[in-house]
């Protein structure tokens, strides 16, 4: 059974990863460390285990089998470089890092101390991506052409980083960015998994609700992937309504996310929504796969990949917006 030690309750997600170890049969929260005494004893007391003040306490416990990082994003690295060597397998959230350099300095590390390391990606393994990626490999959608990923919510008019365990995600000192650090990442991920490496990126990143006026709230940006295909990926922090998802255009076929029936696709005059394919561990299951050996190294390898390129593309975004023109992605991997 693995116990799990948690590495700073910062995150938006920690509630939902607490009640899913406990909840879950076959593993255990044993500890919590958070650099906020207050906020940390409160999730100690609803995992009802240890909350310890002292970092070294918590890595260095043989009862632990692997760790969660759900720090604020500029912690990554520091955090990573305190775990790796402990050689467990580790989940940190999304993103991978905040800039190029840290990402490089923890895949060295990642590579000296042989450590399974995971991100907070999710979107690849649900079951309609699945499909969707072995519908791509099959070439059922012929050459595709083009391609758009929208990740959005209404965070901001939520004045859901009011709260003063989140409000660290309206800091860029903290956080990285706005909307297309938080959002934009997973979006990044799932179409470099899908469609392969980036090779140059045009982004326009803005704050254009006023409410959080120290990072973006929206942005767009289009890529040109190395396969040739043409990628539009929008994150916002602003969307009230609409449909969030991917769509895709090939010589032979189309996929969109309909309102009503999820993914379709439609090919000719055949028309049908996606069978779904069975769906592979993500986050905590991911996590207690890579200990129980149910998720290969293989896999999550591939994953890491991504996740690395994910932070290259996301920093080119970012620096396309300041320059105002169209930036090459930084190879990491």
């Amino acid at each position: 059974m693995p116990n799990f030690a948690l590495i700073s309750t910062a995150h938006s997600h920690t509630p939902a990863y607490v009640d899913t170890i406990r909840n879950r049969d076959g593993c255990d929260l044993v500890a919590i460390w958070d650099d906020i005494e207050d906020r940390g004893r409160r999730f100690a007391n609803r995992a009802e285990c240890e909350f310890f003040s002292h970092l070294d306490d918590v890595i260095s416990r043989d009862d632990v089998d692997g760790f969660l990082i759900c720090s604020s994003n500029t912690q990554h690295l520091p955090l990573l470089q305190a775990t790796i060597p402990m050689g467990k397998p580790i989940f940190c959230e999304k993103p991978f890092t905040t800039t190029v350099a840290d990402a490089i300095a923890a895949l060295e590390l990642i590579a000296q101390h042989h450590t399974v390391t995971l991100m907070g990606y999710f979107m690849p393994f649900w079951a309609e991506m699945q499909e969707i990626a072995t519908l791509i490999a099959s070439d059922y959608f012929g050459k595709i052409t083009h391609a758009w990923m929208r990740n959005s919510h209404a965070a901001a008019y939520r004045r859901l980083f009011d709260d003063s365990d989140l409000v660290w995600f309206t800091d860029p000192a903290q956080s990285g960015g706005g909307a297309f650090m938080d959002l934009g990442t997973h979006a990044v991920h799932l179409v470099r998994t899908l469609f392969g490496p980036v090779d140059r990126v045009c982004a326009q990143i803005d704050n254009v609700s006023g409410i959080y006026p120290s990072v973006d709230d929206y942005g767009t940006a289009q890529f040109e992937m190395r396969s040739g295909i043409h990628v539009t990926v929008e994150a916002s922090w602003v969307q009230t309504g609409g449909h969030s998802g991917l769509e895709l255009t090939g010589s032979d076929s189309t996929l969109f996310n309909h309102p009503d029936q999820g993914y379709v696709v439609k090919k000719g005059d055949d028309f049908r929504a996606l069978s779904q394919a069975v769906a592979r561990p993500t986050r905590i299951e991911r996590l207690a796969g890579a200990i129980e050996g149910s998720v290969t190294s293989e896999e999550l390898q591939a994953d890491l990949v991504c996740a690395a390129d994910a932070v290259a593309i996301v920093a080119a975004c970012y620096r396309s917006n300041e320059e105002k023109k169209w930036i090459d992605v930084e190879k990491i991997v």
